[in-house]
């Protein structure tokens, strides 16, 4: 390979000079090491001695510290859901650096990189003369080695001092340079150093090492980089800024042309080669660079894992360094977000609804079980411009995640009330007169211990103007009656229950505003997040389990860092959550408050509304997924509001409800994700362990009275058979029916009378007299006496 310096028309007297210049000052420093010579001629004011001391008086080597990546958040199936960095890297070995890369780089900064040591001594004499022909800087003196030292302490430089001693134009700098230059090419390899320098270097636009550069202009692989793709990246390096091909392409296509030039001066590609790909245009193809959540598919879901991660004291002892290990740690950070549900439910609190109505729309999906969160989704944009609806604030999440303080939850906290008095052994069957209005004394309510007692009277009315009478646990829960839990709390006590709600996930911690006998009706703050976790703990049959957003945290090399397992425990006994499950799924039935929703498989739920409608709520679980949803009123102070008398996605608000203002936004989320849920049924509740059950009467007819009795006593009745028998088309002896009838529902551990077939049907029933007379026909038709008994249909 030839030297383009042979080639070079300089004028003998300025190569001269620099030469001198250049012996003055390997003179001065008395340095000469496996052919390195100091490319600098400042040095002439410094005594040999002085320089010497400097020398040696600096670490023998360079500590490289692992460069900062980029970290990624993925969702569960591992697609991308957002990028976070301080600096926009990816690492990557040598081998996977396409050829051309390395030796257009090589080409254009430092051509004799594997012949020399840590300096080049001819290659700077070269451009110290082309420089002084040129009357500027046109090529660089320094190695890739310097270089790649130079950039390697102002990575490293943690102060504004530190970064200025990496930047400063001095000999010191030059003279610490060059000692560490000598170091890595004695510890490392040229491939090492090489690969060190192509994943340091800066491209411009944010960009650092040679794969995010690749992704960003052509998105593509440093492997997969073309000859003048990899030509375009060489000649950044120089001057990122000035010829960043997104703001300066003519200047990018001119240094890209001489890069290529460069490369056929020396011989690495053929002359026609380079003719051809310098006609043609940049060719970019821009990735743009995506820092942080904002620019996220699931931008609050992203803010809600950053947030997670920052108090996780194991990522490091500070916030600032937990913070320092996300932006630049290069993880990879795994998340139980699906973004099925994801995009399910953007689209459903986008629909229902705007940015910039006077309300938020938000839910939470959270996996019983497992406590992963699968979704969570709001209706105001992530954004800084107020005026089109953007905010900052995470009104999905409790307050230490999100910013916002919560919303009243309404009558969704009666499930607690409903599970205390369950696990107290209160039967379903328990039934109060519960009147449109109620008085209490607040005494007879139980506080919790060493607290006091409560004082003075509260006047309870039912919501909506329901009429009162007799209810139990399960139309009492399927209509929301607060006058029945007016009562029912009342046995319970308020501390049973707020501890309860703590114990599934709420963040409850005000018992002076929240420990009050009106706690039933959602006194208190809450997040959709939270109200998801605590009912997805009726889902899991009582176990409670953390939401979580994180499963595992890999570094660059796809080792795990740290799991994050799910965090559960017991805190209903499983009877006593298969009951509560029951009876919810009463909200969906006729007389309750969700009747009329899309049901498309087994589930349970509740409504939530506040006084004036300043927050509704609902919420719906089955077996493998819950989900809370929220229209919370919020004026352009950010403060609470009603949302009676608004429009809201549309749709003018007269008096809002839980089912039928926010029941929208969790059907249309439902109905989405309903395919990709497994069909599963609640258990039912077992009537040996659980009081008054509702249950459904079986079918015993034509059955041996034992064969029934057994029938009806596995489904938790009490039986009798009564004397005698009856008619009946069922064989002597077998059951006729019972009472009460197959099908009906009564509570478990009701009475069942078993009634014996006599084996004759019963008699059909009387003719209807006719209308008018007809004629007799002259021949009279017999008729059959039968016995009284028939089909079995069952008396009720």
């Amino acid at each position: 390979m030839s030297d383009p310096l042979d080639d070079d028309r300089i004028p003998p007297n300025q190569v001269l000079a620099h030469l001198g210049v250049m012996a003055m000052v390997a003179a001065v420093l008395g340095i000469v090491v496996a052919g390195l010579a100091i490319p600098f001629a400042g040095v002439l004011g410094f005594a040999a001695r002085d320089v010497s001391d400097s020398m040696n008086n600096l670490p023998e080597s360079l500590e490289t510290k692992p460069l900062a990546q980029a970290s990624r958040i993925v969702a569960k199936d591992g697609t991308p859901i957002a990028t976070l960095y301080d600096e926009n890297r990816v690492n990557v070995p040598l081998t996977q650096v396409a050829t051309v890369m390395r030796q257009a780089i090589i080409s254009i900064e430092d051509y004799r990189f594997y012949q020399h040591g840590a300096i080049d001594l001819k290659g700077t004499l070269r451009a110290l003369a082309t420089n002084s022909a040129a009357g500027g800087t046109v090529q660089g003196g320094s190695s890739i080695t310097q270089q790649m030292v130079k950039l390697t302490l102002l990575s490293q430089a943690k102060t504004k001092a530190e970064q200025r001693a990496a930047t400063e134009q001095s000999v010191a700098r030059k003279i610490k340079e060059l000692r560490y230059a000598i170091a890595f090419e004695e510890e490392h390899s040229k491939d090492w150093i090489l690969e060190r320098y192509l994943n340091l270097a800066y491209f411009g636009d944010g960009v650092y090492g040679v794969q995010a550069a690749a992704r960003h202009y052509f998105s593509t692989d440093a492997k997969r980089l073309t000859l003048r793709q990899a030509a375009l990246l060489a000649g950044l390096v120089k001057n990122p800024v000035g010829y960043d091909p997104t703001r300066n392409p003519s200047k990018a296509f001119d240094r890209r042309n001489i890069v290529i030039e460069r490369m056929a001066q020396l011989h690495v590609i053929p002359v026609a080669k380079a003719k051809a790909e310098a006609k043609k245009g940049l060719g970019l193809d821009i990735t743009p660079s995506r820092n942080g959540c904002m620019f996220s598919r699931a931008p609050f879901f992203c803010d809600y894992v950053v947030n997670y991660l920052l108090k996780d004291p194991a990522l490091g002892a500070s916030r600032e360094e937990r913070k320092a290990l996300l932006q630049s740690g290069g993880l990879t950070i795994k998340t139980t977000l699906d973004p099925r549900f994801q995009d399910a439910a953007d689209e459903a609190v986008q629909r229902y609804v705007y940015p910039t109505d006077s309300a938020v729309g938000a839910i939470a999906l959270v996996e019983p079980g497992t406590g992963a969160v699968r979704a969570i989704a709001q209706s105001r944009p992530m954004g800084l411009k107020a005026a089109r609806g953007e905010s900052m604030i995470n009104y999905v999440v409790p307050p230490e995640y999100g910013g916002s303080g919560g919303f009243q939850p309404g009558s969704t906290f009666k499930a607690f009330v409903l599970a205390t008095a369950i696990r107290d052994g209160i039967p379903l069957t328990t039934t109060f007169n519960s009147p449109p209005q109620l008085y209490t004394n607040l005494a007879d309510y139980a506080n919790c211990p060493g607290r006091g007692n409560f004082v003075g009277s509260h006047v309870w009315h039912n919501a909506g103007g329901e009429q009162g009478g007799n209810r139990n646990l399960y139309t009492g829960t399927a209509g929301s009656i607060n006058t029945f839990y007016a009562q029912l709390e009342r046995k319970t006590g308020v501390c049973k229950p707020y501890k309860l709600a703590k114990a599934m996930g709420v963040g409850l911690d005000n018992p002076g505003n929240e420990l009050v006998p009106t706690f039933t009706l959602g006194v208190g703050l809450a997040s959709p997040l939270e109200i998801a976790e605590a009912y997805a703990t009726f889902g899991a049959r009582g176990e409670h389990c953390a939401s979580r957003p994180v499963t595992a945290l890999l570094d660059s090399n796809k080792n795990v860092v740290k799991s994050y397992p799910k965090q559960c425990s017991k805190v209903l006994p499983t009877p006593v959550a298969d009951a509560v499950n029951d009876v919810l799924q009463g909200v969906f039935k006729p007389g309750g408050t969700g009747y009329g929703l899309p049901v498309l498989q087994p589930t349970a739920g509740k409504s939530g509304t506040t006084n004036e409608s300043f927050a509704t709520w609902f919420t719906g679980y089955t077996p493998n997924i819950a989900m809370s949803a929220m229209i919370a009123g919020v004026n352009s102070a950010g403060h609470p509001d009603s949302l009676n008398g608004h429009s809201i996605g549309g749709r003018y608000i007269g008096n809002g409800s839980g089912a039928g203002t926010t029941g929208p936004i969790w059907a249309a989320v439902m109905t989405a994700i309903a395919p990709f849920l497994p069909d599963i049924p609640f258990h039912v509740p077992s009537a040996e362990d659980i009081k008054g059950v509702i249950v459904t009467v079986p079918a015993v007819y034509g059955q041996s009275p034992e064969q029934a009795q057994k029938t009806l006593e596995d489904a938790g009745f009490t039986v009798t058979i009564a004397g005698g028998q009856v008619d009946s088309s069922y064989p002597q002896g077998t059951v006729a029916y019972t009472s009460p009838g197959s099908g009906a529902t009564t509570g478990s551990g009701s009475l069942v009378t078993i009634y014996i077939s006599d084996g004759t049907p019963p008699p059909p029933p009387p003719k209807p007299k006719p209308t008018k007379k007809k004629k007799q026909s002259a021949t009279a038709t017999p008729t059959t006496t039968t016995k009284p008994g028939g089909g079995g249909g069952g008396h009720h």
